[in-house]
C-alpha cells in the first residue's frame, strides 16, 4: 500500500465525465419522485418540474466552475476551506462523507424494490439484490475512475434509451382529460412537490470530488456539466410528463408508475425491463457516490482531518482503498438495520436529506466568494444558494443528523489536539 504521498491518477476524460454527472443527478429520484409529486400536486406538478429544469443549469455550473478553478479530490469541501478556512471545509466533508453510507444503501434499496416489484418478491430478496449492487460499485472504484468511467458510459446509455423508450411506449396511454382538473390541490401544492424535486437535482457536488482525476478539469467540469444538465433536465421532464399524461400514479402507485408505464406497452416482460432499469440506475448512484465520498475521505486524511489509515491508496490501482473498506463497512451495518426491520425506507432517506443539502450550501456560498472575478460565477452561486437555503427547513427532524456529526467531529479535534 502507498500512503499519503502518493497521488490520484488522472483518467477522468469528457464522455466519463458527463457519464459521471448524469449519474450521479439521475438517481433514484427519477423512479419515484416524478409518481410522488404527481400524487402532490396532480398535473400541476408539471409546473415544479419546469421551474427545477430551469434551476438546473445554474445548479449544475455553479459547482462545474468551482471544479474548473480548483480541481481537488476534496471537491466541496477543499472549496469551503480556499473560502471559509479548514475547519469549515473539514466539517463540510464530513456531511458529505457520512451521507453516502445511508445514501447510497437507499439508492441500492430503492433500485433493487423495482425488481423485486416486478417480479413479486419479498424484502429479503430487495436486501440481497441491494447488497450486490453495492458490491459491484465498490469493486469498480478499487479498480479505477477510468474503468468507472466507462461502465458508467455504457450504464448511462442505457438508462437515456430505456426512459426515452418509457416516453414512447407512454404516448397512446396519454389523454387530455388526465390533465384535468390542473391543480387540484391549490398553489401550496405545487411549492410542496417542487421541495420533492429538489432532492432529484442534487449531485453536481458529489462528481466535484473526482475533479482532481480529470484530464482536462476546464472542459470536463464546465462544459461536460452542461451537456449532462440539459440531458438529466429533458428526461425529468419526459418522464414527470408521461407520468401525469397515464395517471400512472394512480393505476401503478407512485413509487413504482414507471414500471406500470412499461408494462401496459410490454407486459410482464415489461416490468422486468423497468426492474432492471432500477438496478442500472441506481448501481450507477451508488458507483459515483462510493467514488466520490472514498475521495473526500482520503483528501480529508491527507489534511489530518479525518484518521491517517483513510489516506491509504492501492499499490496497484492507486485508489483509496482504505476509505473504500469503511464505506464497505458502513454500508453491510445499514443494510443490516434495514433487514432487521428497525427502521424502513422512509426513514432512511430522510437522514442524509440534510447533510447532502449542508453540503451543497457550503459549495455554494463557497462560489459566492471564490468565484468573484466571474460576475456570471457569483450569480449563479447566489442562485443555487437561495434555492437550496429555501428547501433546508423540508429537512425537518433529519437535521439532527448534521448535528450529530457535528459533535462526533468535534471530539474528533479534541482527541487529535490531546495527542499533539
Amino acid at each position: 500500500m502507498n500512503t499519503s504521498s502518493s497521488q490520484l491518477k488522472k483518467t477522468i476524460g469528457m464522455p466519463q465525465a458527463v457519464a459521471l454527472y448524469i449519474s450521479a443527478v439521475l438517481g433514484s429520484g427519477v423512479l419515484i419522485v416524478p409518481g410522488l409529486a404527481a400524487e402532490l400536486a396532480g398535473p400541476a406538478s408539471l409546473l415544479a418540474w419546469g421551474g427545477m429544469v430551469l434551476l438546473i443549469l445554474p445548479l449544475a455550473l455553479s459547482m462545474g466552475l468551482l471544479s474548473a478553478r480548483y480541481p481537488d479530490a476534496g471537491g466541496v469541501s477543499h472549496f469551503v476551506t480556499l473560502a471559509f478556512g479548514q475547519r469549515a471545509g473539514a466539517l463540510v466533508g464530513w456531511f458529505f462523507l457520512m451521507s453516502v453510507p445511508i445514501g447510497a444503501p437507499v439508492a441500492a434499496l430503492t433500485g433493487a424494490g423495482y425488481m423485486t416489484a416486478a417480479l413479486g418478491l419479498g424484502d429479503g430478496y430487495r436486501t440481497a439484490i441491494a447488497a450486490a449492487m453495492l458490491a459491484v460499485g465498490l469493486i469498480i472504484n478499487i479498480v479505477g475512475m477510468q474503468v468507472a468511467g466507462k461502465v458508467q458510459i455504457g450504464v448511462v446509455l442505457a438508462i437515456i434509451i430505456v426512459l426515452v423508450m418509457a416516453f414512447v411506449f407512454a404516448i397512446p396511454n396519454m389523454e387530455s382529460i388526465h390533465y384535468t382538473p390542473f391543480m387540484p390541490n391549490g398553489w401550496v401544492s405545487i411549492g410542496q412537490a417542487g421541495a420533492i424535486l429538489f432532492w432529484c437535482f442534487i449531485g453536481w457536488e458529489a462528481v466535484s470530488h473526482l475533479s482532481e482525476e480529470f484530464t482536462d478539469p476546464r472542459k470536463a467540469a464546465i462544459k461536460g456539466v452542461t451537456i449532462a444538465a440539459i440531458i438529466v433536465g429533458v428526461l425529468y421532464f419526459l418522464t414527470a410528463l408521461a407520468t401525469v399524461g397515464t395517471q400512472s400514479y394512480l393505476h401503478g402507485g407512485a413509487d413504482v408508475s414507471l414500471v406500470w408505464i412499461i408494462s401496459q406497452a410490454l407486459g410482464s416482460w415489461g416490468g422486468i425491463l423497468a426492474g432492471l432499469t432500477g438496478i442500472f440506475i441506481c448501481t450507477a448512484t451508488v458507483i459515483a457516490y462510493a467514488g466520490a465520498a472514498s475521495r473526500v475521505a482520503y483528501a480529508l486524511a491527507r489534511k489530518g482531518a479525518a484518521p491517517q489509515w483513510m489516506s491509504r491508496l492501492s499499490s496497484r490501482y492507486h485508489t483509496p482503498i482504505a476509505a473504500i473498506g469503511f464505506l464497505a463497512i458502513c454500508f453491510t451495518l445499514v443494510l443490516g438495520i434495514y433487514g432487521s426491520g428497525l427502521v424502513s425506507l422512509t426513514t432512511l432517506i430522510q437522514l442524509p436529506n440534510a447533510t447532502f443539502i449542508l453540503t451543497y450550501l457550503g459549495g455554494c456560498a463557497a462560489g459566492i466568494r471564490l468565484l468573484k472575478g466571474s460576475r456570471t460565477g457569483v450569480t449563479i452561486s447566489w442562485i443555487s444558494f437561495v434555492a437550496t437555503a429555501i428547501v433546508f427547513p423540508f429537512a425537518g427532524w433529519a437535521v439532527l443528523y448534521p448535528v450529530v456529526i457535528v459533535v462526533l467531529y468535534g471530539l474528533l479535534i479534541r482527541k487529535r489536539q490531546h495527542n499533539i
